[in-house]
């Protein structure tokens, strides 16, 4: 994973870069409200099918619930009518027998009688606690002559009828009946089935719509997914309401520009590595070119092939970290975690690379605590991180400024784990860089031919590396003025479990 600048001058070696031409800006059509029909779409399988066939039970089952309701109510309505009518009928017939002069009573008595009976109305008249005729039934008789007035439904003749009885004084008393309404229940649904189904028809017409609105912005949607797994980048789906609608919208265009993204800058990684993989496949071809050529003499021989060795290493070193990364997720790359103490991994790596920095005039210091510092992890992998992350920072440093190596406790107690730092006095980076520094060739791609950079690599692999180890990294700012680079690393969960 280390990275390593480009090699001098000398036969066969790399031309200077030739800039990628920048990518020509495209204008990003937005879906249409009418997306192409998926195939294969079998009928009442759709959302919209469905959500009017729900809407249409939904609006029957309304329906049917105000008849249930609605239809009682009217005939009990029509019923109320009629019997205040009869009740209205029956205290005018006691006020017509009131009047005091027998003959009087007697003719206004038949000719209301008469009336009455051509409207339907059966008229009983009570002397003295008997009934004139009969039919009426004896509980009503006695209620009437005993002074108290009737009203409500009873069996008269056999018949269900309305009775409205009005007592007068002596035990006399008059009594009105008329035979229950035939048909009622059927009239009032006649009266009201043009209503019911206008309802239902409102309802049907309403639900389709309601079906339509719903399922076009996911058709949309669906056309846009279908779009993006076609590799068109470029779709935008319309934000608009409600509010379930807008954040799918947002979600499917967030995801189009974060793919967008994500494969320009896979671009410019394999760009950028490609770069890196053919300067030392040129070297080396060119000093190959050289020696079967007879260019390079005999004295020569030794350093041509020192070169090529170095190259040859180059390459190999970046084809594993490739490799690396592209295992890196997979579940079976190899971790043997074990009990470490950093103090001295930190004072192992000091050995190596003291001796490193001082070829190139780069004073290199370690702060190192006194006592272990344990932590679980994979030693040859955090090895590998360190060394990565010290790689980078020999590259960039100028001479004289310093290159530190840190290890102490994450905390108080050996349960809290270990924490490495690796911090320089080179440039740096800036708050912006910070946000990208680990994901790959993004400072490659910013720094290419501003200063030296490696293959970008690196640091991707470092974090990736720390993560699957159950770590933490970060980069920030050194106090020497450079980039410093923190890496945390949990405890031996032995450790853990028995400071409990």
């Amino acid at each position: 994973m280390v990275e390593h600048p480009p090699p001098a001058d000398g036969p066969g070696a790399a031309s200077p870069e030739t800039p990628v031409p920048a990518q020509p800006t495209v204008a990003l059509p937005v879906i249409g409200a009418r997306p192409t029909a998926s195939p294969g779409r079998r009928p009442g399988r759709t959302l919209t099918a469905r959500a009017v066939l729900v809407t249409c039970a939904v609006a029957l089952v309304s329906v049917l619930v105000t008849a249930l309701v609605a239809v009682p109510l009217a005939v009990r309505g029509a019923e109320r009518r009629d019997q205040d009518a009869l009740a209205a009928q029956a205290r005018l017939a006691a006020d017509v027998l009131r009047v005091r002069s027998v003959r009087q009573r007697d003719a206004a008595g038949d000719r209301l009688i008469r009336q009455l009976r051509a409207q339907n109305v059966d008229v009983y008249v009570v002397r003295a606690g008997a009934v004139d005729r009969a039919g009426l039934p004896r509980q009503v008789v006695n209620r009437v002559a005993e002074g108290r007035n009737v009203s409500g439904r009873r069996l008269v003749a056999g018949k269900r009828a309305l009775v409205e009885g009005r007592a007068l004084p002596g035990g006399d008393g008059v009594v009105l009946t008329r035979p229950a309404t035939p048909g009622l229940w059927g009239r009032v649904l006649l009266s009201l089935w043009l209503p019911l189904l206008a309802g239902l028809a409102a309802g049907l017409a309403a639900g389709s719509l309601l079906a339509r609105r719903l399922a076009r912005p996911i058709r949309t949607a669906a056309t846009a997914a279908a779009r993006l797994s076609a590799g068109d980048r470029s779709v935008r789906v319309p934000v608009e309401p409600p509010d379930e609608v807008a954040e799918l919208a947002l979600a499917l265009n967030g995801l189009a520009a974060a793919l967008a993204t994500s494969e320009g800058r896979q671009r410019e990684f394999l760009l950028s590595v490609s770069h890196e993989l053919r300067t030392p496949l040129t070297a080396i071809r060119g000093y190959a070119e050289a020696l079967a050529d007879g260019v390079v003499g005999a004295d020569e021989a030794p350093d041509t092939g020192r070169t090529m060795l170095a190259e040859a290493e180059h390459l190999d070193r970046l084809v594993r970290d490739l490799l690396a990364l592209a295992r890196l997720e997979a579940a079976d790359f190899p971790l043997e975690p074990v009990p470490v103490d950093l103090a001295r991994l930190a004072a192992d790596a000091e050995r190596t690379w003291a001796g490193r920095c001082a070829a190139v005039g780069v004073p290199f210091r370690t702060e190192i605590a006194d006592r272990p510092v344990p932590a679980y992890t994979d030693p040859g992998r955090i090895r590998q991180v360190v060394d990565g992350l010290l790689e980078n920072a020999l590259r960039v440093v100028p001479p004289g400024a310093p290159v530190v190596l840190a290890a102490r406790p994450a905390g108080s107690g050996p349960a809290a784990g270990g924490v490495l730092e690796v911090r320089d006095g080179g440039p740096g980076f800036t708050d912006d860089d910070l946000a990208v520094a680990f994901e790959r060739g993004a400072l490659h791609q910013r720094y290419r031919g501003v200063r030296k950079v490696g293959s970008g690599l690196g640091l991707a692999l470092a974090a990736g590396l720390v993560r699957r180890l159950g770590g933490e990294i970060a980069a920030g700012h050194a106090p020497e003025g450079g980039a410093a680079f923190t890496v945390r690393l949990p405890a031996d969960p032995y450790l853990t479990r028995t400071s409990r």
